[in-house]
């Protein structure tokens, strides 16, 4: 017999329980983003250091000119600089703070790091490569490995420039160049400059009372300390060890330090939503039958994919807006319901299963895949403490402290991510008149596209704010890639300097934005967390663009269409 269909009320009651879970958080955290700091100085400059170098590679300052500089070497800079190659761009330079391409893939090596998107489709240039990834779903080291015969293979180690940071970005008006002044004493000039700095680049820290007093060892997932934990965690057999944070990275790392350590402590304040990980190894066969353009051909296929059928469409357009959202709704709460089971399947402690559910619709908080996990919590050595939407508030010299209870650690890792799609992070970037970024975004974002800000000349932006949304990143940075290497082609081809977008193009796609608001906008059904702003108010337009990937793409073909209605040109005098 078919299964009948759930009352209305049942999915109203999980919605109530929804709020309330949110509220509790946004109770306990009204400060929003504040509750955080990336401001690794002072006290806290350890979690910062690059533990990957050996040391410090000394030269001598650089005074140059260069006419594409790419802000940052991971994935944004690989793929748009093969486009720009294709395009006859010989004058490439990639400045990085790590000491080698890769980016989050660089900074990312805890143990268990691999990438939650299907390998065929997250891995860029594997056409251009000619590479068919080991698994299903790629490994850490792997994709660091492919970064670098990326670099290697468009000759980006040639002019790159690593263990860098640009410190600022100034638009000189009669040079019509960005002058570029960085940590090693450089001034640097280009001709266009794109900001790849990345999504999650910058760890973050929760302001916690006391963390300057732990006295044992303690670093960032993102700066992982092998010299202390061991290659394999071997060196962990006799240590007690305790991570704040249930995120992505903890969700990697936890299974990883759960066969090693004498004991763990998971500090848990909001769960993640944890779905099955179907992973095998590439079929060699299957991998031998792939035809020339075969990655090409599969993004294709995911446009393709997002359109609806005529009938489709026609269904949707009779119903009503008020129903579209109740089956959208009630569509969401059966797959996080479902999430629900597979916890109670997998975790033997009720009491413990209880806490590992998430109370908030899918894709308010970044979902998850492991099948190792949750299973980890049934070892005698794993503890779950759950803060119950509060977090850990206190660390003492021995270790978090939460209510009244002393964790006493030799270990402790800060899993509490990244600050999340800044364009400046360490740059202070100033355009035409003297205009700060963060001045002109001090009311909101105001961009073209994502891409483009006017007053910016030359300037382009890959993974921030007001672009698509997209679990696969790598699918909306190759069509920003694209586009970008379109547009420097277009100004090189006509004779022209500089492009900046026109006043009236960029406030198009600010309401662009606003009426197609995504996960990054407050929602009255979405507990807190850097989707959201961690529940801030007034950021209506500060959000991704959310009216889908096949139109975020359309829109970028639109505007190329038509550049001189949304740029305006300028030549050297």
């Amino acid at each position: 017999m078919p299964r009948q269909p759930k009352p209305q009320s049942y999915y109203d009651d999980i919605k109530r329980r929804f709020a309330e879970e949110r509220d509790l958080r946004l109770a306990y955290h009204p400060e929003g983003t504040e509750q955080f700091t990336s401001d690794l100085t002072g006290p806290l400059a350890k979690y910062a250091i690059d533990p990957y170098a050996d040391r410090r590679e000394e030269r001598e300052p650089i005074n140059d000119t260069v006419e594409v500089l790419f802000i940052g070497g991971g994935f944004s800079a690989l793929l748009t600089s093969a486009r720009l190659r294709e395009r006859g761009v010989e004058s490439i330079r990639i400045v990085e703070r790590g000491a080698d391409v890769g980016g989050t893939w660089y900074w990312n090596r805890y143990p268990g790091v691999a990438c939650d998107v299907v390998s065929y489709d997250y891995l860029p240039l594997l056409d251009e490569m000619d590479y068919v990834p080991v698994n299903h779903y790629s490994r850490g080291p792997e994709i660091l490995a492919h970064c670098q015969a990326i670099a290697k293979r468009y000759d980006l180690y040639e002019l790159a420039v690593f263990q860098t940071t640009v410190t600022s970005t100034v638009w000189n008006e009669t040079e019509q160049l960005w002058h570029m002044d960085t940590d090693r004493g450089d001034k640097m000039r280009a001709r266009f400059v794109i900001c790849a700095n990345g999504t999650l680049s910058k760890p973050k820290l929760s302001r916690i009372k006391g963390m300057e007093t732990f006295q044992g060892h303690s670093f960032h997932t993102s700066r992982w300390d092998y010299a202390y934990t061991g290659e394999k965690l071997e060196n962990l057999r006799d240590k007690v060890v305790g991570i704040i944070g249930t995120g992505a990275s903890a969700v990697q790392a936890v299974p990883e330090l759960a066969k090693q350590s004498k004991a763990l402590y998971v500090f848990q304040r909001t769960p993640s939503s944890i779905d099955v990980r179907d992973d095998w190894p590439t079929d060699p066969n299957w991998a031998r039958r792939l035809k020339p353009g075969w990655q090409a051909q599969r993004r294709e296929k995911v446009l393709a994919a997002i359109e609806r059928s005529p009938e489709e469409q026609a269904r949707l357009d009779a119903m009503k807006l008020e129903e579209k959202v109740r089956a959208q709704e009630n569509a969401n709460i059966d797959y996080m319901m479902r999430i629900h089971r597979r916890i109670e399947q997998e975790v033997h402690d009720p009491e413990t299963a209880e806490a590992l559910k998430p109370w908030y619709m899918f894709m308010c908080k970044r979902p998850c895949f492991h099948n190792e996990y949750l299973p980890s919590f049934n070892l005698p050595t794993v503890h779950l403490v759950d803060t119950h939407g509060e977090g850990i508030t206190e660390i003492g010299p021995r270790g978090p402290i939460f209510h009244g209870t002393t964790y006493e650690v030799d270990l402790l890792i800060y899993a509490t991510g990244f600050e999340v799609q800044k364009t400046g992070i360490y740059n202070r970037i100033v355009g035409k008149g003297g205009l700060d970024l963060e001045d002109k975004y001090a009311d909101g974002i105001r961009t073209l596209l994502g891409i483009h800000t006017h007053g910016f000349p030359n300037l382009f932006i890959m993974g921030g704010y007001q672009a698509s949304f997209q679990f696969n990143l790598t699918d909306m940075l190759q069509t920003q890639g694209d586009h970008i290497a379109e547009c420097i082609d277009y100004v090189r081809r006509h004779g022209y300097q500089a492009m900046d977008p026109t006043h009236d193009a960029e406030d198009w796609w600010v309401q662009e934005v606003i009426s197609h608001r995504g996960k990054t906008s407050r929602n009255r059904d979405c507990t807190p967390g850097y989707y959201n702003f961690e529940g801030e108010e007034n950021r209506r337009q500060d959000g991704n663009y959310n009216g889908g990937f096949r139109q975020y793409f359309l829109h970028q073909r639109d505007v190329r269409a038509h550049m001189t209605e949304n740029f305006e040109f300028t030549s050297l005098s």
